[in-house]
């Protein structure tokens, strides 16, 4: 039998921002103009102010391949150019150009100020108007009647909307990668994609998600997420906290990782899996439903085949065995992990669309 290549990758999130505030508003519509025609030669001019030009509107863009917020974080205000205002010979002054914020598929759009939902961007190119331009004033040649032929008055114009925004991630990635620290995520990540997290032997190494494309042959493709460690109490805040569980959301399977043959202070295998299970069962029960693969780290070490064995048994479930130092299993778990996510996008597909209340995109 032809062997087939070990999966690879690229990419990875260097700089992880998951959540920010801004600051939006749309640009002020531009004052109408009071003007009259004046011509040589040319009696009876009248009125010939034009209208403003309307204000630019705020949109938020989703764009696949932004992974975090960072570009937001470091600039609160955004606002669109104002519209200019009118001018004689009913010119219209010209309109504000839009203002096109990207950010990441897989970006909750929040209301700061009412806590309400506004969108979920989850495909790219997928937008949201936050901050309506505002109109343009009306010049006194809209004024202009048979009782009125020469109006001296204009409409100044309306101020665009604005808005605090609260924007939240969740990675969007096809597996993730979960355990307790030092359970080997960041290593099994480092193997089966390019991505070169942090690696240590100590505990919260990693502390932010990082991403990693995993391509296995006949160009099938993978997006793996490692999550920062998770340890008892979790989703009341302790160790890092619930901060990062909101990312396993958007993931279509968990893969949860357990150290065969844990230091001599750890929990065993089997009760480092139900503090695990305990922690995403406490975070959201939808979760605790998600589609899982147990996989047993660290084969390399003595004595992992029979530990694997017993944390099988313990748990009911299949237990995979990998080591990330020899390789040995990649390619089963590789190839594991693929079947597990057709089967997840094929329900996906069967099942009718929802439809979320999306809120006003004004």
């Amino acid at each position: 039998m032809q062997s087939q290549p070990m999966p690879q990758a690229t990419g990875t999130v260097r700089l992880f921002v998951d959540e920010v505030r801004i600051h939006v508003r749309g640009g002020h519509g531009g004052n109408g103009c009071v003007s009259f025609r004046r011509e040589k030669y040319v009696p009876k001019g009248g009125p010939d102010g034009g209208d403003g030009g309307h204000g630019g509107s705020v949109y938020l863009v989703a764009r696949a391949g932004v992974d975090t917020l960072l570009d937001l974080a470091g600039r609160h205000h955004y606002r669109a150019e104002n519209g200019r205002p009118g001018s004689g010979a009913n010119r219209t002054g010209r309109s504000g150009k839009d203002l096109l914020i990207t950010v990441p598929d897989g970006t909750l759009v929040y209301d700061d100020q009412t806590g309400r939902l506004l969108k979920d961007l989850v495909e790219d190119g997928q937008r949201i108007c936050v901050a309506r331009g505002g109109r343009g004033g009306r010049g006194n040649a809209r004024f202009a009647s048979p009782t009125n032929q020469a109006p001296r008055v204009s409409e100044p114009g309306r101020k665009g909307r604005e808005r605090t925004l609260r924007l939240e991630l969740k990675l969007i990635a096809d597996i993730g990668l979960v355990g307790l620290p030092n359970a080997g995520k960041s290593t099994l990540l480092a193997r089966l994609t390019r991505a070169r997290p942090k690696i240590a032997a100590y505990p919260f190494t990693t502390r932010e998600p990082q991403l990693g494309i995993m391509e296995l042959s006949d160009y099938r493709r993978l997006v793996l997420a490692d999550l920062p460690g998770l340890i008892a109490g979790a989703h009341e805040g302790v160790g890092l906290g619930d901060a990062f569980l909101r990312h396993i959301e958007r993931t279509r399977v968990i893969a949860h990782l357990v150290e065969l043959c844990p230091p001599e202070a750890a929990p065993a295998p089997p009760e480092a899996y139900r503090v695990i299970r305990h922690e995403l069962e406490k975070y959201s029960p939808a979760l605790a439903e998600r589609a899982e693969i147990v996989v047993g780290t660290k084969l390399d070490l003595t004595e992992a085949d029979a530990a694997a064995a017993a944390l099988q048994q313990a748990i009911g479930k299949p237990v995979l065995r990998v080591s990330g130092v020899s390789g040995a299993g990649l390619r089963e778990l590789a190839e594991t992990m693929w079947a597990a996510v057709e089967q997840v996008r094929a329900a996906e597909r069967a099942a009718p669309p929802v439809r979320l209340d999306l809120g006003p995109e004004g």
